[in-house]
């Protein structure tokens, strides 16, 4: 993927127009965001082995002048591209569907005349105009402002917005965070007052755009299950080829040696290598994570990257953000302090009593806008609406005559007002920072430190606390400073920042699944402790900032990590040494994020978990996986998902090599024996790859999680798929089921069965039979197939069903019959068909009894 800036910018242009745009910032090439055509995708299907296979052994059956045969086989490769295609282009559109494809707008001044233009048009030097609600289009320094704020969350972490202030000379760009400074950044929000700004960079200049740089440096990794799965298909692979060698030549050699048995040779070797080469194992994964990720979608999160559905289940530490993902990113008014007088405003459900707490509340909101957009106004003007509602304390007919606005030198803002009630007098309110609302009142040292102590309780609760004061004076010329007038302090209010009602029952559930829960923010460590305590993660107490992670090289780190659970006060390129710090220490991340502070370490974690909600481009981008609701409790359920589709994936892949076994030694048997007809041939194995074992990969996915899968641990990294006892297990089902199969052939014989088509179809049905009763068992390797039949499963039987019948009509229909080089069977025939099948399983039925009576005892 290229550099990154703001991808806002070329949402919607043409692909010419953005490649134009992308390369006047320096970027060499759009980022893809648009589906794969149909020639890519099918390019990308054609290159896999089994297709290859299909496709010479179409082509080797042309050259033997078996038209039929090579129109069916080479017709399967349409059929299954086609499936591919579909999943592939459904996919894309699902993340073409949750961008968003409007373009921000800006205001700018231009030869004097103030125009509306998209935001990707503005350029270093713009004069752009800022007022509450509008999103900053580019970095630039303030000319002008009054009571100017901006959230910088995105940006920094931090969950309260940050007062700006002006300046006329020059002023580098630097990085966000903090008050007072006369810089606006690309990305960040005005929640207050105006300003105007003359931009000195966009795009990939900007602050937002410098971390989209870090992406570069990251690749993603495959996942475990990614890279166990191709290890072990090279390894069939390699034996496939040998055994596709030795069957060739030995068949060649002692057949004849005539072109006629060399050909023969050739379809025989392709027959087994097709029988070897484990391409049900990239089938299942496919199904397996595409369903999935769909089912995951069901419960609002949206997979990017299908294999990380697969990881997802595996996730021993999960990473978060704490704004607007572990809390609502809305400040809520918690408690109002006033003449040594508490009010919990969180649980205090009647109306407010005391007049002092009326006037607070009162002046608290003159001190505001009428129609807030900052947060904490909002918060305010909401309390008062429940308490104040039917009361004299709500001034809505009030005139505001002027305003002081917030400085550098003083924390704290007043609005004066004309009474409707006094016409001779001006009302003031006042709010601000505690300490500068003492000071305006001019309070005593005993005052000032019993204030303080309170103030102290307040912020270890995680308050933001804003001191509150009023002033009257008579109608006259209003003075210059707000320190001339008479101030009388009203009290304290303290807001937060809520948690999300859904985060504590997330993190508890997280708890029993041993799955290790560490927030990571820009935000102070006061208040994340609150929150820690709140949500319940373990050892609150235990805290790093960045400044002390700074002094840490890497070994420090990673060994520190291993107890500490909260980060705060951290920046972009520390959250990325955090993931990177886990990752040595052997955990599978998990990292959440909203913002683009959050970008590269969610591309550097296993799994990326982005918001969909408030969460930008970039982090999107950079994910695997979107949270359409924001909503942390989502996480889990997917947590939950992913392991059950681990857990259904183990089972078809132990299926798929049990059934692989007797197919394989149908195939090689013969060859070596020049009594014994071709029992397989290529068109067998399509009819079981493409028919059966692809629905059974269908019927495992569709199975329900077990009873304890949240109560267990996160398995071990280290553990493999294929482990030798579940190895060893699914090849006895196999070996089992090939003398089975080698009996039936010799009964076929005393029944009178010499014709080769008909002991092919005796076997080949039995082989059908013996493959449903292997996916009945492998539900479940502890409860019996009798149980299982309580466990609902809506494909099991149209599936089982469907192949039977498929098989009925290939041996029953002539023109079918004679493709697949079959004759009819009779009715004892079904019935030893049936009955060997199932006696192929039924040891493994006495073993699972067996099991639970262990278990139990």
């Amino acid at each position: 993927m290229a550099d990154i800036f703001d991808l806002r910018d070329i949402q919607g242009l043409s692909d010419a127009e953005a490649g134009k745009r992308l390369r006047e910032e320096g970027y060499n090439e759009l980022p893809s965001s648009k589906p794969r055509g149909f020639l890519s995708i099918a390019i990308d299907v054609l290159k896999e082995p089994m297709f290859l296979l299909l496709v010479a052994g179409g082509f080797l059956y042309l050259f033997l002048g078996e038209f039929s045969d090579a129109l069916m086989l080479l017709g399967f490769v349409f059929i299954v591209m086609g499936i591919t295609i579909y999943q592939e282009r459904r996919t894309e559109r699902a993340l073409e569907a949750l961008r968003d494809l409007s373009s921000p707008r800006a205001l700018v001044i231009r030869d004097g005349i103030q125009k509306r233009i998209a935001g990707r048009e503005v350029v270093r030097g713009d004069t752009i105009v800022l007022t509450e609600g509008d999103r900053v289009p580019a970095d630039g320094v303030l000319r002008y402002s009054v009571n100017l704020s901006t959230d910088e969350s995105l940006l920094t972490g931090e969950s309260v917005p940050v007062r700006k202030t002006f300046c006329e000379g020059d002023a580098p760009l630097q990085r966000p965070g903090g008050d007072e400074l006369p810089l606006v950044f690309s990305g960040s929000l005005v929640t207050r007052g105006q300003g105007v700004a003359e931009v000195l960079a966009t795009g990939q200049k900007t602050e937002l755009g410098k971390i989209g740089k870090a992406l570069q440096t990251i690749k993603p990794e495959k996942t475990l299950l990614q890279k166990e799965t191709g290890r072990a298909v090279r390894i069939f692979a390699i034996i496939g080829l040998i055994l596709c060698s030795i069957v060739i030549i030995v068949y060649g050699l002692t057949r004849g040696n005539t072109a006629q048995s060399w050909g023969q040779g050739l379809l025989a070797g392709i027959t087994m290598a097709m029988s070897i080469l484990p391409e049900e194992f990239p089938v299942i994964l496919t199904i397996f994570l595409a369903l999935g990720a769909w089912r995951i979608s069901r419960h609002q999160v949206l997979t990017r990257r299908i294999p990380s559905v697969e990881t997802l289940g595996a996730t021993t530490v999960l990473c978060t953000d704490k704004t607007g993902t572990l809390t609502l990113n809305q400040m809520e008014v918690r408690q109002l302090y006033a003449d040594g007088l508490t009010f919990d405003a969180q649980h205090h459900n009647s109306a407010v009593r005391p007049d002092a707490f009326h006037e607070l509340l009162e002046y608290g909101i003159l001190a505001s806008k009428r129609n807030p957009f900052d947060p904490m106004e909002k918060a305010l003007r909401n309390l008062g609406q429940k308490y104040l509602i039917d009361t004299e304390h709500l001034h809505e007919k009030w005139t505001l005559v002027q305003e002081y606005p917030l400085s550098q030198n003083m924390l704290a803002l007043s609005h004066v007002w004309h009474s409707t009630e006094d016409e001779q007098k001006f009302i003031v309110a006042t709010k601000g920072a505690p300490e500068a609302i003492m000071d305006l009142c001019h309070l005593d040292i005993k005052k000032t430190k019993l204030l303080s102590q309170q103030i102290t309780i307040m912020a270890t609760q995680g308050l933001r606390v804003l001191g509150v004061a009023r002033a009257s004076l008579p109608k006259k010329e209003l003075p210059d400073e707000q320190h001339d007038f008479s101030f009388e302090f009203l009290g304290l209010i303290g807001l937060m920042d809520p948690i999300r009602p859904t985060v504590p029952a997330a993190i508890q559930e997280c708890k029993n699944a041993g799955i290790r829960v560490i927030i990571i923010t820009g935000d102070y460590p006061g208040t994340v402790q609150n929150i820690a305590e709140q949500i319940g993660l373990p050892q609150p107490d235990h805290i790093i900032t960045g400044s002390e992670l700074d002094t840490m090289n890497d070994e420090t780190l990673a060994e520190r990590i291993r107890d500490v659970n909260i980060f705060a006060r951290v920046v972009p390129e520390q959250k990325l040494r955090i993931v990177n710090a886990l990752k040595a220490n052997h955990e599978i991340v998990a990292m959440t994020g909203d913002g683009v502070n959050d970008a590269p370490a969610l591309k550097a974690a296993h799994i990326g978990i982005a918001m969909g909600g408030r969460g930008t481009d970039v982090a999107r981008e950079s994910s695997s996986m979107v949270l359409l609701d924001d909503d942390f409790s989502s996480i889990v359920k997917a947590i939950r998902m992913g392991r059950r589709i681990f857990d259904n994936i183990k089972k078809a892949i132990s299926y798929t090599i049990a059934v692989h076994v007797p197919i394989a030694g149908l195939s090689m048997i013969p060859v070596f024996s020049n009594d014994l007809p071709l029992l397989l041939l290529p068109v067998h194995i399509v009819f079981l790859e493409l028919i059966i074992d692809p629905a059974c990969s269908i019927i495992f996915e569709m199975e329900n999680e077990e009873k304890d899968i949240m109560l267990r641990k996160p398995r071990n990294p280290k553990e493999r798929l294929f482990n030798r006892d579940s190895f060893l297990l699914s090849l006895l089902q196999g070996l089992i089921v090939l003398v089975i199969l080698l009996g039936i052939f010799w009964i076929s014989g005393m029944l009178g069965h010499l014709q080769d088509d008909l002991r092919r179809a005796f076997v080949f049905s039995t082989l059908v039979v013996a493959n449903l009763c292997l996916i009945l068992t492998n539900r479940s390797w502890t409860r019996t197939i009798l149980s299982m039949f309580k466990e609902p499963n809506p494909a099991l039987w149209w599936i089982i069903g469907g192949a039977l019948a498929v098989l009925a009509l290939v041996l029953n229909v002539p023109v079918l019959s004679k493709q697949f080089h079959f004759k009819a069977l009779s009715l004892i025939d079904y019935l030893l068909c049936l009955g060997a099948g199932i006696l192929g399983i039924f040891w493994f039925e006495i073993l699972k009894v067996l099991r639970m009576a262990k278990k139990q005892g």
